[in-house]
């Protein structure tokens, strides 16, 4: 988010002294107008300013007699990603966040944020990576560069585009070199806190030892994967489908080069000439409501497909997600380089 000060200005302020204040956020051209509590009463751009100008004000009257107080604002206990974006289809580019008291908690920009999740993050960054030795033995994998930072770092600049700021860190492996590189999150204007497997825990075991969620909704992502998968879509998905639980998927196609057989009682019925078969695999990308993860169990192994089968056996709703865009799961040397010519490419 960015930073409140500069944008805010109060109601008896002169218009002089807002296009002073203007010049110093070239960017938006937009201030935000508070009384003297902080409360948010109205917005002022340029363009309010210029017609103000032609309604007969003049520079030394106070800017509420320039705002627009019919403004657009997000209330920071009712985050709506679908209201977000209806927001956005209006041509919005800052989006004050609101207290209860109507004070701004905080001001989106769209040019750096494409929305709001209302999610806790979870990444698992505790493993080895054995196939990658020798890399791994002075590097834990999560730190390893793709172009100019670690895979981790890419996965969290990633889902900070989305709005997500709450942030859950599994470790185990060389756990103070991930602790040291990213700390408590603030150049980031994040909030990570970091929980520690004194054994391996498995794909998701190690989120039962996390007690502190800030929001109903949960996602659990694997660190060492690259990928550009939409987050907003994802969660817009999870919600219009009413799922307990929903994983991201991608495509695996298999090439049979032989004619195969349609059978039925043993008898050929026909044949397909060297079909292709398109299967739906698990990407390691997990939308979870948070009051199922107490099954979770405590201090055992236990892995997603453990959680997944629990779920599904106990009626509630599994749905999938399909990933459009690339993702590569980086576990051998082959995936690793071509990761690194990807990112070339691409801008992240």
């Amino acid at each position: 988010m960015l930073d409140i000060n500069k944008h805010l200005i109060e109601a008896s302020a002169n218009i002089l002294e807002a296009l002073n204040k203007l010049n110093e956020v070239p960017q938006s051209l937009t201030l935000f107008v508070v009384n003297q509590k902080g409360v948010l009463l109205g917005t002022l751009t340029d363009g309010d300013i210029r017609r103000g100008f032609l309604k007969g004000l003049e520079l030394s009257d106070p800017v509420e007699k320039f705002m627009l107080s019919g403004f657009h604002f997000l209330n920071d206990t009712e985050v709506s990603p679908a209201h977000i974006r209806q927001i956005k289809e209006k041509g919005i580019k800052l989006l004050p966040v609101l207290d209860k008291e109507g004070k701004i908690r905080g001001i989106i920009d769209f040019k750096k944020v494409k929305t709001l999740l209302p999610v806790d993050a979870v990444l698992m960054a505790g493993g080895r990576g054995e196939r990658l030795r020798p890399l791994t033995d002075t590097t834990p994998k999560p730190l390893l560069k793709v172009g100019s930072k670690p895979i981790l770092e890419h996965n969290i600049d990633h889902l900070r585009q989305f709005g997500i700021r709450d942030y859950h860190l599994s470790l185990r492996y060389k756990a103070e070199m991930i602790e040291a590189w990213f700390g408590n999150g603030s150049q980031k204007d994040i909030r990570i806190q970091y929980v520690h497997e004194t054994e391996p825990l498995g794909t998701i075991g190690s989120v039962s030892l996390i007690r502190d969620f800030k929001h109903y909704h949960v996602l659990v992502m694997n660190a060492d994967l690259f990928t550009n998968i939409d987050l907003e879509d994802f969660y817009q998905d999870f919600v219009n489908q009413q799922a307990d639980m929903s994983i991201a998927t991608v495509p695996y196609t298999v090439d049979v080069p032989y004619a195969v057989m349609n059978l039925e009682e043993e008898r050929v019925q026909g044949f397909r000439e060297k079909p292709t078969y398109t299967y739906h695999s698990n990407a390691g990308i997990y939308l979870i409501k948070r009051e199922l993860l107490k099954i979770i169990p405590a201090q055992k192994s236990y892995n997603a497909t453990d959680f997944i089968q629990a779920l599904i056996d106990s009626g509630k709703k599994v749905a999938r997600f399909p990933i459009i865009g690339y993702w590569i799961d980086i576990g051998k040397p082959e995936d690793y380089k071509k990761v690194q010519d990807i990112v070339k490419h691409i801008n992240k």
